[in-house]
């Protein structure tokens, strides 16, 4: 399996290449369908698990690519619910060392998921709007009861 993308930009997994057409799936919505082959053309330096990982909306595949734990998806939920904090804060109420929680942070922040902020004439980081955005699609994934089938 390869990605590739048709003549408006628009990418695909080929599943099956022949003469005059190749069978193609949309990884947004799995749907099927064959596309000239003079329409499709070869994308370099992305992998097939990448293209079908574009799926997922900006936002939230932004905080799955950038939270590797527990620990940092718990200090987004806490900024989330608690509002800006400064940085004095985060380390009293949390239990990180001061490079640890910087580290952090800077990952975030760089990510885009942290925006950083003044309280109180001190440095302190708040949600972007595209956290808030994918922590609100979790939550409400969760609060949906399950499938009793």
């Amino acid at each position: 399996m390869k990605s590739v993308q048709d003549d408006t930009g628009k990418r695909y997994l080929l599943l099956k290449h022949s003469t005059e057409a190749s069978l193609v799936r949309d990884p947004e919505t799995g749907n099927e369908c064959y596309i000239q082959n003079d329409r499709l053309e070869s994308v370099d330096g992305e992998s097939p698990l990448e293209t079908a990982a574009r799926s997922v909306d900006g936002p939230i595949l932004t905080l799955l690519t950038n939270v590797h734990d527990e620990e940092t998806l718990g200090l987004l939920i806490e900024l989330g619910e608690r509002g800006p904090l400064d940085v004095r804060t985060l380390l009293d109420a949390y239990d990180f060392c001061e490079s640890d929680l910087h580290g952090r942070l800077t990952v975030l922040s760089a990510a885009g998921l942290l925006e950083e902020t003044e309280i109180a004439g001190e440095r302190g980081y708040r949600l972007s709007e595209d956290c808030e955005t994918a922590l609100a699609v979790l939550r409400s994934n969760l609060e949906q009861p399950a499938d009793s089938t």
